[in-house]
């Protein structure tokens, strides 16, 4: 008789992931995944002591794989805000479990939206926009990626609650004009 499959802790979350991914946060449980993996519930709970502990390091991976996803813009030839604007919306209609799980679970409960904006995994992002938008300093260029995200964020949280049709050329539009907007208005409270 062969051993027994060693379950590994990656496997564990990724199987969690997958879960995520197409049913939802919510639907993750030490049963969910040791069925997930075709094993007992014994070496979720080995390597997790809780559900909680799980879903954080699932979180996590999350959040890696939406930070990946922005960056992979179709058109960099193009305005680079433009294309990570319209990843995330993108993220929202293609991955709308794994959207509501970072950005409509609580996960940022207690925190500010500066505190968001100075995380570690926002840092290609911002250092994207700075190349982008030139001259102005990094605290300007926060205060632009607020205002977009602001805006992004609330078409994709539409969309991905299934409240709106996705329309790009609009979106587009909508988001160069915030862009826009942004930029003047860094560059009018710098003088």
């Amino acid at each position: 008789m062969p051993p027994k499959a060693k379950i590994t802790r990656e496997m564990i979350v990724e199987a969690a992931f997958e879960i995520a991914r197409n049913e939802g946060v919510e639907n993750i449980n030490a049963r969910t995944v040791s069925e997930k993996l075709s094993c007992s519930t014994q070496p979720v709970m080995y390597h997790f002591a809780t559900i909680e502990a799980l879903k954080k390091t699932v979180y996590a991976k999350v959040d890696s794989y939406h930070s990946e996803y922005l960056m992979n813009i179709k058109n960099p030839q193009d305005n680079v805000m433009l294309g990570i604007g319209l990843n995330y919306i993108r993220f929202a209609i293609e991955e709308p479990h794994l959207f509501r799980f970072l950005f409509q679970s609580n996960a940022f409960n207690g925190s500010t939206l500066l505190e968001m904006i100075d995380a570690e995994e926002l840092t290609p992002v911002i250092s994207a926009m700075q190349g982008e938008v030139g001259e102005a300093s990094r605290e300007q260029v926060k205060g632009i990626f607020l205002t977009i995200f602001i805006f992004v964020h609330g078409y994709a949280s539409i969309i991905a609650n299934n409240s709106l049709a996705y329309d790009e050329e609009l979106i587009k539009v909508h988001l160069e004009r915030a862009y826009n907007g942004a930029i003047l208005a860094a560059q009018e409270n710098a003088k």
